[in-house]
């Protein structure tokens, strides 16, 4: 048994058999054979490594007709590697003696490989760990060829591994069959954990160095309350997660019991709970958990994993479902925040080398005006089916606020020459989530309809720590002092203003921030829908003499591990089962 510790980013447990995904989202389980089936498997493995070196070798004579010395050389590397005849035998012998597939053997034998170069310090040996994974690509490729397993085809419950997952990939999870997540990279608001706990898949990321512990098949356990990954539990420890299971289930079962009531503080206060989705049909799940609304759609979706840009017609389809879900409940659409490690730099001739501080969100959209205006057209063209608010990721100035919504208008105009309708009164609001934004919130409200404030990109960029980055990820907190004040004085702007204010970012997901985030004066929440009842029952149990005595006693205090403390223990008095 093995324990590694890492950062929880999606609560619940599982217990399953590993699955390990690799960046082509290749399945290799560890297949156990019969003795008589061995040397069916050693030949397969000498086929395939004959079949790549056949395929190498007609790419490199390609590129000596075209001229292309550099990369014929990296052939030429390819190539040496495919021939060595000791690396050959190595694969031939774990099959041999563990008596396992040609797959599974390729994969291990190549992945360890792989890490031995990455441990070099030398750059040059360590970079190489990319053209071993690369060779082991292509020999997987002949040996599972149209019999290749992908997350799509899944028909058993397992427990996805990976070094770093994108987006995207924990986007296409099938919750009926993954059932918990762990990763060595990513952070507790990397999009990929935003993603994990929006779908409810428990989830632990930051773990280092998971990958290459744990093998196909192995037993392993999900903790993502306590941040913990067991590989190969021994039976008693495997009886106490099961029971804890049972207790989280049965938490969730009494929580989904308060659905129906209303979010009051036992002094009679009001708070609205709405919710983040990512996809049109996660509004459901956000009505059926006690959401009255969607307080941030994020849109990106229509634009990752696809060749093509989505279409007008695409984009309002999409946003028709989510508002024909929610019926008469608001919906806040915000425009799409491409960038950073979300599409475009996959698109870019030449990424980015800091794209966190790169062309994203606004600033893209601004650049990229036709991609902008069909965005503004789908909005307005569904703002006639319910209540639809506009939200700009990202802004910085009064500059780009008020080049985003003259374009917004000059869109309204080609609607009303084209006889079109939408809403004329439709709401405008931005997302604050820089300390540029923050420190000018008097200046912005006064072109804004409503502010929502974004603590993942507020609390990284205040502290100028990458939230997607394990090897800092200690120094990412919103109950950073800095980010706490910076949290009122945006809440106090808008009061001023008396313009509507929400918070969208993980921190309203998380039951230690709600009582502080009340006595601040926020008065809506917006969350992943799993997270909506253990908020509201939070918010049922305190008054708000108690969250305002505790925001004062929290702003007097300058250790981020201190308010740490103190707003855990605050809540863990309410709310017992949660911690």
């Amino acid at each position: 048994m093995e324990i590694k510790k890492g950062i929880a980013v999606s609560p619940g447990v599982s217990i399953g058999r590993c699955l390990i995904l690799d960046s082509e989202d290749y399945r290799i389980p560890r297949r156990q054979i019969e003795p008589s089936q061995r040397m069916i498997e050693v030949q397969r493995a000498r086929n395939a490594f004959g079949d790549a070196v056949r395929e190498l070798s007609e790419l490199e004579r390609a590129q000596e007709r075209v001229g292309g010395g550099r990369i014929k050389d990296i052939f030429a590397v390819h190539l040496r590697f495919l021939r060595d005849r000791s690396l050959r035998r190595q694969i031939t012998d774990v099959i041999q003696e563990e008596s396992v597939t040609a797959e599974y053997a390729v994969a291990s034998v190549l992945r360890q490989f792989a890490a031995r170069f990455t441990e070099v310090q030398d750059s040059y040996i360590s970079e190489r760990a990319a053209d071993i994974y690369d060779i082991e690509r292509r020999l997987l490729r002949h040996l599972l060829g149209d019999k290749r397993e992908d997350l799509g085809r899944l028909r058993e419950e397992v427990v996805v591994v990976a070094r770093e997952l994108s987006p995207t990939q924990t986007a296409g999870f099938n919750k009926a069959f993954v059932k918990g997540i762990a990763s060595d990279a990513g952070g507790r608001t990397s999009h990929a954990a935003i993603v994990a706990r929006s779908l409810g898949i428990p989830a632990v990321v930051a773990l280092e160095d998971l990958t290459e512990i744990v093998s196909g098949g192995d037993s392993v356990i999900v903790d993502g309350n306590r941040g913990l990954v067991i590989v190969n539990p021994d039976v008693e420890t495997l009886e106490q997660y099961e029971a804890y299971s049972r207790e989280f289930v049965a938490l969730e079962h009494k929580l989904d019991a308060i659905r129906e009531k209303p979010a009051v503080t036992r002094d009679g206060v009001k708070i609205t709970l709405l919710g983040n989705i990512e996809f049109p049909d996660e509004a459901e799940g956000v009505i059926e958990k006690g959401g009255e609304g969607i307080g941030l759609y994020r849109t990106e979706f229509l634009y990752l994993n696809r060749p093509t840009e989505p279409s007008e017609e695409e984009h309002y389809r999409a946003y028709a479902q989510t508002l024909h879900l929610c019926g008469d409940r608001p919906v806040v659409i915000r425009t799409v925040d491409l960038g950073a490690d979300k599409y475009t730099q996959s698109k870019r001739f030449a990424p980015e080398p800091n794209p966190f501080l790169g062309l994203r969100s606004i600033r893209f959209c601004l650049q990229n005006l036709t991609m902008f205006k069909t965005q503004f057209r789908a909005i307005l063209r569904a703002s006639v089916l319910g209540q639809v608010k506009i939200m700009f990721p990202l802004i910085t100035s009064i500059q780009e606020l008020m080049q985003a919504k003259m374009i917004l208008h000059d869109v309204m105009e080609d609607l009303d020459e084209e006889g079109i309708a939408y809403r004329r009164d439709i709401e405008v609001g931005i997302m604050v989530e820089t300390p540029a934004a923050a420190l000018t919130g008097s200046t912005l409200a006064r072109d804004s309809d409503f502010f929502s404030i974004g603590t993942n990109d507020l609390t990284q960029y205040t502290l100028a720590v990458d939230r997607g980055n394990e090897q800092v990820s200690t120094l990412y907190s919103p109950a950073d002092p800095a980010v706490l004040r910076l949290v009122r004085t945006v809440i106090q702007d808008a009061y001023k203003a008396q313009i509507d204010l929400s918070v969208c970012g993980e921190m309203a997901s998380e039951p230690e921030y709600v009582m502080v985030l009340l006595g601040l004066g926020v008065r809506t929440l917006s969350l992943s829908a799993p997270l909506i009842p253990e908020v509201k029952q939070i918010i049922r149990c305190v008054t708000m003499e108690d969250c305002h005595l505790l925001t004062r006693k929290v702003l007097g205090m300058n250790s981020e591990r201190q308010i740490s403390n103190y707003l855990r223990n605050a809540a863990r008095k309410v709310l017992p089962e949660a911690f």
